[in-house]
């Protein structure tokens, strides 16, 4: 099994970032002609990306004509989060992008729900989805580098939590039960916005200014590499380890090949949720 890629890219515009860092992964053709693209950014909270906590739209712009180069049939951005969603889409400028550039902008929590059964789940053997997400047949991951009150970071696998309904049905075996949607869900890409991070909290953080982006193809390893950026590591992080554990990806630092940046070189030890300070 070839050792899984994940880039980093440092510098002041986020546009230059993604593309740089897509064109160090390189990962082949992500898109391909003909797919539904889904754009699945961090709209957690009503917060502007400034803060750290929602995903910044110059990235999802991108992502956006990237997909369309190649080939896309069709892009959409979505998201489900834990306020009113379409008051986010406005607050973090996604809803004026949209508009811009002719994509649906869809709030999954308001979407028609398609119930889906998992294979071999650990603890989420069934869930209600968001049918936007099953119908578009490439997902682009976007969330926000962050740490997590309950989860301990709230990266890649994490993000695809917005595709579930009710969002409450997940805080009980946590861990499990993200492992089992990263089981399900396959993004074709992670892109993990590091302009702005959040500390101590991934609502009511304190925003760090890293001005990186981290891209990745394998889940696990993207969020290994984000953990690590952060100063945490990726195997105290238990639905890392799990999604490790069951052949989701690879959470072995010394196996991933990081190119572009170092972790090393752009790492900032995050003050942690108050939950997990030894």
């Amino acid at each position: 099994m070839l050792s899984p890629r994940v880039a980093i890219a440092k510098g002041t515009d986020p546009s230059e970032m993604v593309r740089q860092a897509i064109t160090l992964l390189d990962a082949g053709r992500v898109v391909k002609g003909g797919d539904r693209v889904l754009i699945k950014p961090n709209c957690v909270a009503d917060r502007t990306p400034l803060t750290g906590i929602t995903t910044d739209p110059r990235i999802v712009e991108e992502l956006i004509l990237y997909a369309n180069e190649e080939g896309a049939e069709e892009v959409v951005v979505a998201d489900g989060g834990s306020v009113d969603t379409e008051r986010v889409f406005e607050t973090t400028g996604l809803k004026r992008l949209a508009k811009k550039h002719g994509v649906r902008l869809v709030d999954l929590n308001r979407d028609e729900k398609v119930r889906i059964q998992i294979p071999n789940a650990m603890a989420l053997t069934e869930v209600d989805v968001a049918k936007t997400a099953l119908d578009c047949n490439c997902i682009i991951n976007v969330p926000k580098l962050k740490v997590h009150h309950i989860a301990l970071v709230t990266l890649a696998i994490k993000n695809l939590m917005g595709v579930i309904l009710p969002k409450s049905i997940i805080h009980a075996q946590l861990h499990e039960k993200l492992s089992d949607l990263a089981t399900f869900f396959k993004p074709r890409l992670n892109v993990i916005d590091g302009t702005v991070g959040s500390e101590i909290d991934e609502v009511n953080g304190r925003p760090v200014q890293m001005n990186l982006i981290i891209v990745g193809v394998d889940i696990v390893a993207t969020d290994s590499v984000g953990a690590a950026v952060m100063g945490i590591s990726p195997q105290s992080v238990r639905h890392i380890a799990l999604s490790e554990s069951r052949g989701v990806g690879c959470a072995d630092l010394d196996q991933i090949q990081v190119v572009g940046n170092s972790i090393e070189k752009v790492k900032k030890n995050f003050e942690l949720p108050p939950e997990f300070r030894g």
